[in-house]
């Protein structure tokens, strides 16, 4: 966590992620022009924020886009803000609340969370696929599908309706998992896509979650991704569920 806290105690870095939270898949040019600052002092504050975690990119073409990910400000909250009294964690709860609490506006719609998990390929996707343990941290659905590709992925609810239906795009087990979103609490929003990548990276996985056309979904998409990894991540290292209630 030391390379958090090192990339938010400077306000320049805490300004260019104001400026992702509000508008997510910024080039370098778009960021450097709301800041007084050369190209390479805004390129060196963001291998920091990079080198943190929270901020990831996506290369399309000639063009690099950045995005905010959350993912880290949520592992700060759960370790330094949960066991502690308000008054004692003011500062944190402020900048969780100034960049989880808006709801993100983008003229490129790609949510992009990234998280880092002490764990193998085969056990997280073990975690993915597995009703009994997607109950575990995905606010208690029970994952439901053959993954076939075309077949049906829902999570029913515990009062015998549906919480999230989709289907199957794309499966490759261990690797890659891509699924249409329907939320059922937001009938009137269309379906979306959702990416779920795994990749090695010696004694842990990275796992990277892409919501294509998000804010064309459900509304508390942001904020539950962020709960779902956090959930993921602390089941998954060390056996036991997290235990946070499902947002409103």
């Amino acid at each position: 966590m030391d390379d958090i806290f090192k990339a938010l105690a400077d306000p320049t870095r805490r300004a260019l992620l104001d400026s992702l939270h509000s508008r997510q898949g910024q080039t370098l040019t778009e960021l450097e022009a709301g800041l007084e600052m050369t190209r390479f002092g805004v390129m060196k504050h963001l291998k920091v924020l990079e080198e943190a975690s929270l901020v990831v990119t996506r290369r399309e073409g000639r063009f690099k886009y950045h995005y905010l990910n959350a993912a880290p400000i949520q592992e700060v909250a759960d370790r330094w803000i949960a066991p502690y009294a308000k008054p004692l964690a003011r500062f944190a709860l402020d900048l969780k609340n100034n960049l989880e609490g808006r709801q993100i506006m983008s003229e490129k719609p790609d949510f992009v969370v990234e998280t880092y998990i002490r764990t193998t390929p085969k056990a997280l996707w073990d975690a993915l696929v597995n009703p009994d343990k997607t109950e575990l941290y995905y606010y208690g659905g029970r994952v439901t599908s053959d993954f076939k590709v075309g077949s049906r992925y829902w999570f029913p609810d515990d009062k015998g309706g549906v919480m999230l239906d989709g289907e199957i795009v794309e499966i490759v087990p261990e690797k890659r998992l891509v699924t249409t979103f329907l939320a059922a609490w937001a009938p009137d929003k269309p379906a979306t896509r959702v990416a779920y990548d795994i990749a090695p990276m010696g004694d842990v996985c990275k796992l990277t979650i892409t919501h294509y056309e998000y804010e064309k979904a459900a509304p508390g998409v942001v904020g539950g991704w962020q709960l779902i990894l956090a959930g993921l991540k602390t089941y998954l290292e060390t056996g036991k569920p997290l235990n946070v209630p499902m947002p409103a």
